[in-house]
């Protein structure tokens, strides 16, 4: 007996040891962090266009690109239609070369799995699947006109993705597992139903009619006072029911429609999900087209992963890591707030390249403590002179690397924070510590040639404690003021302030700064046009 216990606790070690061994997510304190070959990993990311990977010829003068962005990661689509050409016929060549050529350049993949759902449509399924309606057949409109997007609710559709998708991580650990050049998977690609609400063949109007799964129930029920208060609001409105078909429990309109599929797009995924983590656990996550404004569902990519829905999306996808927003909207502040809600760790996988991506993605890795970065399309034109834009997200990449081991060390212990501000935000308050900081955009000081104008660059930074008193300053176009909440009768002033940077990890003075550097000793700052990290030091005074 006691040697069956010991090879039973022996395996289940090895087993452990496994899971501890490949990519992974780890909880820090309230927060959670990338484990990539033993070490934390920040996701200093971009994202390809949509086809660039699909030849290496195309690929050949991204990487030299990627170092020079200091890139650490890529996000690189997988293409159903060319690793399944033919059923049951795999070509993995593509998928080695671009395995080998990124860890020739030290680079990390994230694969975008584009299977049955790319931006809601189904196009890069193989021309096997397309042309075989019948065995393959599609989601229908409220009007009965056939879709290019895959039904959900057909075996056959998620038999045929979930065999390739399942035979590409057994690949890719075949290939790949002792180095974890792979780290993420993301199944399907902003997944969601157009032009109606919910779809309409024979197959999802037979599952319409029946009741609400009791998994669902079940997981509404259990979760019932910590759902988002958008799908809480819904149920509750219909009477918080819990027996019943959709309509029964849900009532009868467009967001019980979007419930609807929401719930058996969720379930096709984590079956797909699930299938490629037997063969190679490697974390998953699920990406949203974030809905706009007054628009109804049907009327934007509805049913995805989207906050309003979040609640069905868990329910029904388990073996889904995390849900992550693609940002071609504004308020990014507002999404991100949402998305963050119920513990669910923040990545950016898409944020359109603009002029604001390398604020926002200080402010990610500080406010939010996010899991990573990446702007959409970060090859741009490989050949072409780096832009200024591109030149300013290499600045901060560097500086966000220079100072992970600060965030890593810190992450989870609310002892880190950001602010972004630009000319509808020019300043804001934060605590860490015993002290409130009052920060502000540089151009409220009027020193710098653009703060006349009437449009602000975005502005951000971040703000470590790594003592009672001692802060690390990591951004750029930001002032910041103190007080001590503990001591308000008392004055608070800048003992010593450090402009360095980091150097195998140590930390090296570059200026002592005093005088007009911190006016007098009155804030610390860096300027819109200067990205740097300060080191300094507060104390009190009558």
């Amino acid at each position: 007996m006691r040697f069956l216990f010991l090879i039973f606790l022996i395996a289940l070690l090895q087993l452990s040891f496994a899971q501890d061994n490949i990519p992974h997510l780890k909880k820090a304190g309230n927060k959670y962090q990338l484990m990539v070959n033993g070490k934390p990993f920040l996701l200093l990311a971009g994202e390809l266009g949509n086809s660039t990977a699909s030849t290496m010829e195309s690929m050949e003068p991204v990487w030299q690109r990627m170092k020079e962005l200091n890139v650490n990661s890529i996000l690189t689509p997988v293409y159903w239609e060319l690793l399944e050409p033919e059923e049951g016929k795999f070509d993995f060549k593509l998928i080695d070369d671009l395995i080998l050529e990124a860890r020739k350049h030290d680079l990390k993949l994230v694969f975008l799995w584009f299977g049955s759902w790319k931006n809601s449509m189904s196009s890069h399924a193989p021309a096997w699947v397309k042309k075989d309606q019948k065995r393959f057949p599609r989601a229908k409109s409220e009007t009965g006109v056939s879709q290019e997007i895959l039904t959900p609710f057909s075996e056959n559709n998620l038999n045929a993705d979930l065999n390739a998708y399942s035979n590409l991580l057994k690949h890719i650990k075949e290939i790949d597992a002792e180095h974890q050049t792979v780290i993420l998977m993301q199944p399907e690609n902003e997944i969601g139903m157009l032009p109606s609400a919910r779809d309409y063949c024979d197959l999802a109007n037979r599952k319409f009619t029946e009741n609400v799964p009791k998994e669902l129930v079940d997981y509404l029920v259990k979760n019932k006072e910590t759902l988002n208060p958008e799908f809480s609001e819904i149920w509750a409105k219909n009477g918080s029911k819990t027996k019943g078909n959709w309509e029964d429990v849900f009532g009868k309109s467009l967001q019980t429609d979007e419930i609807f599929m929401a719930y058996y797009f969720a379930l096709f995924t984590d079956k797909v999900a699930a299938a490629g983590k037997k063969e190679y656990g490697l974390p998953a996550y699920v990406n949203a087209a974030l809905n706009s404004p007054g628009k109804n569902p049907g009327e934007y990519p509805s049913a995805g992963p989207l906050p309003h829905i979040l609640d069905v999306w868990k329910a029904g996808s388990p073996n889904i890591d995390f849900y992550s927003p693609d940002f071609y909207n504004p308020d990014f502040k507002h999404w991100n707030d949402l998305y963050t809600r119920q513990e669910n760790p923040l990545f950016i996988p898409e944020h359109n390249f603009d002029n604001t991506v390398v604020a926002k993605a200080l402010y990610s890795f500080g406010h939010y403590e996010a899991l990573g970065f990446s702007p959409f399309s970060i090859e741009q034109i490989p050949g072409t002179p780096i832009s200024a834009k591109e030149e300013k997200l290499a600045k901060v990449y560097e500086l966000l690397n220079q100072i992970k081991p600060l965030l890593d060390e810190n992450r989870g212990k609310n002892r880190i924070d950001a602010v972004l501000l630009d000319n509808d935000t020019k300043n804001a308050t934060f605590i860490l510590g015993n002290y409130e900081f009052n920060a502000r955009h540089t151009f409220n000081l009027g020193w710098e040639p653009n703060s006349k104008s009437e449009d602000w660059e975005q502005a951000a930074a971040i703000i470590i404690r790594t003592g009672d008193n001692e802060f690390y300053y990591a951004g750029f176009g930001v002032s910041l003021e103190f007080k001590n909440l503990k001591q308000k009768n008392m004055n608070v002033g800048i003992l010593k302030a450090e402009r360095g940077y980091f150097k195998d990890g140590k930390w090296t003075v570059y200026q002592h700064l005093n005088g007009d550097q911190t006016h007098q000793g009155r804030h610390i700052r860096s300027f819109v046009g200067d990205i740097s990290i300060q080191r300094f030091t507060l104390y009190e005074y009558e």
